[in-house]
């Protein structure tokens, strides 16, 4: 399913299957910036945690799993979270929408891994991340992760919610209700 988005004055023309259209009005102040605000680049700060945690890893190795274990688990993880990654990110410029957070929202996107998750592409960074540190065996980065998770749901995650509530109210809120936001 394609969903994309026109602004005209203060409706919002959501393009949905079979050329069906919903109008929602946007409930956002005009002055104010068509993006959630979120607090950093979400690839950046998952780089960010994943390289103070392989620093410390250098610094005081801790190897908790056998590598003949770790090792292809942490293939597998990154190739299917790389997948889903490319998934999402397809899916979200076929529907005419930025990737990106800091950039317009122009659309709804509900179809793809958007069907299954509110936020694939945060699951696939995540799983991306766990499948480097099993590959390298490393203890430190998965103490790293605890804090990026917490950072990336609610200075993330949650302003994204309530900016896509804002904008596409009822209809962001019966796809909220239909789609869990994880798994």
């Amino acid at each position: 399913m394609k969903f994309s988005a026109m602004r005209s004055r203060d409706l919002v023309y959501i393009a949905g299957p079979a050329g069906f259209r919903i109008h929602q009005p946007v409930r956002m102040a005009e002055s104010s910036k068509d993006t959630p605000g979120v607090i950093a680049c979400p690839p950046l700060a998952f780089l960010a945690a994943l390289g103070l945690g392989l620093l410390l890893h250098w610094l005081m190795p801790v190897h908790p799993l056998p590598a003949w274990f770790s090792r292809p688990l942490g293939a597998g993880l990154c190739l299917a979270s790389v997948a889903t990654g490319i998934w999402g990110s397809t899916t979200m410029r076929r529907a005419d929408t930025n990737v990106r957070p800091d950039r317009p929202v122009t659309a709804l996107v509900i179809s793809g891994p958007f069907r299954f998750s509110r936020n694939p592409l945060y699951l696939s960074l995540t799983g991306l991340y766990l499948g480097i540190t099993l590959l390298f065996n490393a203890l430190w980065p998965f103490a790293t992760l605890v804090p990026l998770l917490a950072v990336v749901h609610w200075r993330i995650v949650l302003r994204e919610e309530r900016f896509l509530e804002a904008k596409f109210g009822d209809t962001y809120h019966a796809y909220k209700t239909r789609v869990r936001r994880w798994l």
